[in-house]
């Protein structure tokens, strides 16, 4: 299988990662296996736990890095991160860093029958779990007209989101929107001409917002985030790259409270709400592709890394 994705920010991830050779690392977005490829490169006695809810990256991947000894693969979600880390024998305080590469590869994009493209026409899915129940096609055809607007309104900040759904809900009272092209078709109806003419193709945000629905993209990251700090060795590294800005967002957010939990009104001298620091956070301000990367890869160019590290 052709299984191709440039990893993005590879460099500075892993820098971020302060590798140690005899270290546990997981890498929970395995993908096409870039990021997977250069960490285990790194390890000497240490162990490489490769995630991904796609299996077809999942067997991409092994083949990609069948040259190390050294890793284990888990086709799983990484929301499920205690759970999975737990099944291979390990707990609190094992893990001596994280990588989380956020949103669609490059791959899935690509592969027209999956849905993920408004570039390519296919059946309605963007499942990355092809074993999870929602679809693309489920969201589109059967959620309430106001439930769609929402999910286009907070996952795509779509302007038009309304009056997307609107249109979305009259076509398919005629007769289901059951490919990527018939959608973008209803969206090009529904976005005025003059919104249309520059800026980003019109079914960008929508796609995204579907999608993010579909495979519950946001709602898994905050808690999850804290789940792996405490899985985190102290002076282990977290390092999470995002695409669009609601991600970053929740990331930069999860980041500050775990850094900074005290509830207590600023003007109390002392802290009395007892909750401490568990992470020290290394990137003030993001981390973003430079120049070079975003010339060979314009995929890379809403990218963001930030890096915790345990105390």
């Amino acid at each position: 299988m052709n299984f191709e994705h440039v990893s993005v920010l590879l460099n500075e991830s892993i820098e971020g990662l302060n590798i140690s050779p005899d270290g546990i690392y997981v890498d929970c977005t395995l993908g096409g296996g870039g990021h997977s490829y250069e960490i285990a490169q790194r390890l000497t006695k240490g162990t490489l736990i490769g995630i991904d809810r796609d299996i077809d990256a999942i067997e991409a991947a092994s083949q990609r890095l069948k040259g190390f000894e050294n890793i284990k693969y888990v086709h799983d979600n990484f929301s499920n991160i205690k759970n999975i880390v737990e099944s291979l024998g390990l707990g609190q305080g094992s893990i001596n860093g994280f990588l989380l590469d956020l949103g669609v590869s490059s791959h899935q994009l690509d592969e027209a029958d999956r849905g993920f493209s408004y570039n390519y026409d296919a059946p309605l899915d963007m499942r990355m779990d092809v074993r999870s129940p929602l679809s693309a096609y489920v969201v589109v055809n059967q959620y309430p007209q106001d439930k769609l607007a929402d999910v286009l309104w907070e996952y795509g900040e779509e302007r038009w989101a309304k009056r997307i759904a609107e249109f979305i809900v009259k076509e398919r009272k005629v007769k289901p929107v059951e490919t990527t092209f018939e959608l973008v078709s209803v969206i090009k109806k529904a976005v005025p001409k003059g919104a249309r003419s520059d800026g980003p193709h019109p079914a960008k945000r929508t796609f995204q917002a579907i999608r993010i629905e579909v495979n519950n993209e946001l709602g898994i990251l905050e808690e999850t985030i804290d789940t792996m700090v405490d899985l985190l060795k102290p002076k282990g590294r977290i390092c999470v790259i995002t695409f669009h800005s609601l991600e970053d967002r929740i990331v930069k957010n999860a980041f500050k409270s775990i850094a900074n939990p005290c509830t207590c009104p600023r003007d109390f001298p002392i802290c009395v709400c007892g909750k401490k620091p568990r992470v020290k956070i290394i990137t003030g301000r993001p981390i973003v592709p430079d120049k070079t990367e975003l010339e060979q890869n314009h995929r890379a160019r809403s990218a963001k890394l930030r890096i915790a590290e345990r105390l």
